[in-house]
């Protein structure tokens, strides 16, 4: 039987034996709260994602720290500056969670709600038009040279 994207990431969790398997926990729990309904992906072979009307964020896991990028994130607004990573794109943004650190929950939870607000503000793309396909030339054979006619006979 195929795992869920949700039991995925249980199992993802739990391999964390260290300090990123609490904090990872705790990060997914305020993504849980900040939007309820959120809808939990599991893509790029092995990368946890939260979405709602498209991408939110992912959770990604390295050794030193942990991370979650926001898809659209140069588009949202952040007063208590939790962005510190990823700053010089033009779509995304990123926090780098590092052993220890102290989570600004009040300012994640609207971050991640503005980002979902973000998402439904845009329209969803129109699927492309099925383009009809290219009309092929047909190759004419190519002309003969147009056979002489014999000469007139002089009478």
């Amino acid at each position: 039987m195929e795992k869920t994207p949700s039991q995925h990431i249980d199992d993802h969790v739990a391999k964390l034996t260290d300090w990123r398997g609490s904090l990872f926990a705790k990060l997914r729990a305020i993504v849980h709260q900040a939007i309820p309904a959120v809808e939990e992906t599991w893509k790029w072979r092995g990368v946890p994602v939260w979405e709602s009307s498209g991408i939110i964020t992912t959770g990604e896991t390295y050794p030193k720290y942990l991370k979650m990028t926001f898809a659209k994130g140069a588009s949202l607004k952040d007063p208590a500056k939790l962005f510190n990573a990823s700053l010089e794109g033009n779509m995304r943004r990123a926090i780098d969670f590092h052993e220890g650190v102290k989570i600004n929950e009040k300012a994640l939870v609207q971050l991640l709600r503005d980002a979902v607000a973000l998402n439904e503000s845009k329209p969803a793309k129109k699927p492309a038009a099925a383009k009809a396909p290219a009309p092929t030339a047909k190759k004419l054979p190519a002309k003969k040279p147009a056979a002489k006619k014999p000469a007139a006979k002089k009478r």
